[in-house]
């Protein structure tokens, strides 16, 4: 039903009904994005998901039957970059898939600045890499946005109003916890040894703030650089 759904707008799918199988095509074939359900055999869609991120920073949407909090809270603290709970409406699917890839091929296509620096970090949009202190950090799709999205404002803060439309791709919701594991999963991978584990700050009832000591920031044209 998907692979019509989706064909219908454009898109090009390929259908594959076992995690272990359908783990081989993710990690083996360049596709955009992977719609991966929880309930699989072979393989459940968590150790699919684990596997994947050990090796790939492609794009997952989880889909997931129960709408449990636990299970979404899960597949977020793995890796993925947005779930839906089914049964869903396609139209919402669509929605969340062409903000996942807005975000992802369009940052390849973005100008000046080409680098954003700030305390030990380089983020290189054009490469879409990131170094602390000369080491790479290997983050997903979101978190790259997110910590694209705050060393654009350091030391400010960046309201959740804002990460959600501009990360996430939707409107934010009080209640929806995934901006809150994205942001969690971002601070645990800058925590490196000697870096204080409290770099993305979580300002309460506002949003977030890149914190930075009083040298200012650099943002470069890497062709300048």
């Amino acid at each position: 039903m998907l692979t019509e759904y989706m064909g219908r707008y454009g898109f090009h799918v390929s259908s594959v009904h076992r995690g272990d199988t359908g783990l081989k095509a993710a990690i083996e074939k360049p596709f955009a994005l992977v719609l991966l359900d929880v309930m699989l055999p072979g393989l459940d869609g968590f150790e699919v998901l684990r596997r994947i991120r050990a090796t790939s920073a492609i794009s997952v949407l989880l889909l997931t039957a129960r709408g449990e909090d636990v299970d979404r809270i899960v597949g977020l603290e793995i890796g993925a970059d947005d779930y839906l709970s089914k049964p869903f409406n396609p139209r919402e699917l669509l929605a969340r898939v062409r903000a996942i890839l807005r975000r992802t091929i369009g940052a390849g296509v973005k100008q000046e600045p080409t680098l954003l620096r700030a305390e030990g970090l380089e983020l290189n949009l054009a490469a879409r890499s990131v170094l602390q202190d000369g080491k790479k950090i290997e983050l997903t799709d979101v978190e790259f946005a997110l910590l694209e999205a705050l060393m654009r404002s350091p030391g400010k803060v960046v309201s959740r109003e804002d990460i959600s439309e501009n990360v996430l791709g939707r409107k934010f919701h009080p209640f929806d916890r995934s901006l809150d594991m994205h942001v969690s999963r971002l601070r645990r991978k800058l925590s490196i040894k000697g870096a204080p584990e409290d770099m993305v700050k979580t300002i309460r009832g506002v949003g977030y703030q890149l914190a930075v000591n009083s040298n200012p920031p650099v943002a470069t044209d890497q062709a300048k650089d």
